[in-house]
């Protein structure tokens, strides 16, 4: 089996979203720095044009995508996200946690269920024995670790203090044992890899 791994993207404060936060404005007002490191540069919601990563983040996305046997996520970053345009972006199963399952999209590519506990099973049965990414949002990675199901936690900090909006652990009251496993240092964010205890 593979690693159950939470990956997500953080201010040096801890922010995963900057204030209003939602459909078109992922990153919420003027969050969009949160990610220059996927796109190799700065970049705004109303540009349709997208930089590429640099080549060492770049890199790293091709050999994550290589381990990636199926990805979770909350409704909320799939509502975000413009649903990726009804077409799943990873090319494996991609499993969204909602309470209302019943909403199942017709485009086909994203499987809606009922709990995070349920996705992730549903995922680790899809993964065909490798890794399983568990991303945004805070809540859904929260109670991931929580309920003690992620192997590994991946933060990608960008060197950006937000002084506000969405924090990955409110609210978390579980003592997390993590062993470093690494640290990469890219042009525009540090990667810390862990072992969750």
């Amino acid at each position: 089996m593979g690693n159950v791994i939470a990956i997500i993207t953080t201010s040096v404060d801890g922010y995963i979203a900057a204030p209003n936060d939602g459909p078109g404005r992922g990153l919420g007002d003027n969050g969009e720095p949160l990610h220059n490191w996927v796109f190799g540069g700065p970049w705004r919601y109303e540009d349709d044009s997208r930089g590429k990563p640099s080549d060492d983040d770049a890199a790293w996305f091709e050999d994550t995508a290589n381990k990636l046997g199926a990805v979770v996520c909350g409704r909320n970053t799939y509502e975000a996200s413009g649903h990726w345009g009804d077409r799943n972006p990873f090319g494996v199963p991609l499993f969204v946690v909602t309470h209302r399952p019943e909403e199942q999209p017709d485009s086909g590519g994203f499987t809606f269920i009922n709990g995070t506990d349920e996705a992730l099973g549903a995922a680790i049965d899809a993964s065909a024995g490798k890794d399983v990414h568990v991303m945004g949002g805070a809540d859904v990675i929260r109670q991931t670790l929580a309920a003690g199901l992620a192997t590994h936690l991946t933060l990608i900090v960008s060197p950006l203090v937000l002084g506000g909006g969405k924090r990955l652990f409110d609210g978390f009251e579980r003592r997390l044992e993590l062993e470093q496993l690494g640290a990469r240092q890219s042009r525009l964010a540090t990667f810390l890899d862990y072992r969750v205890s």
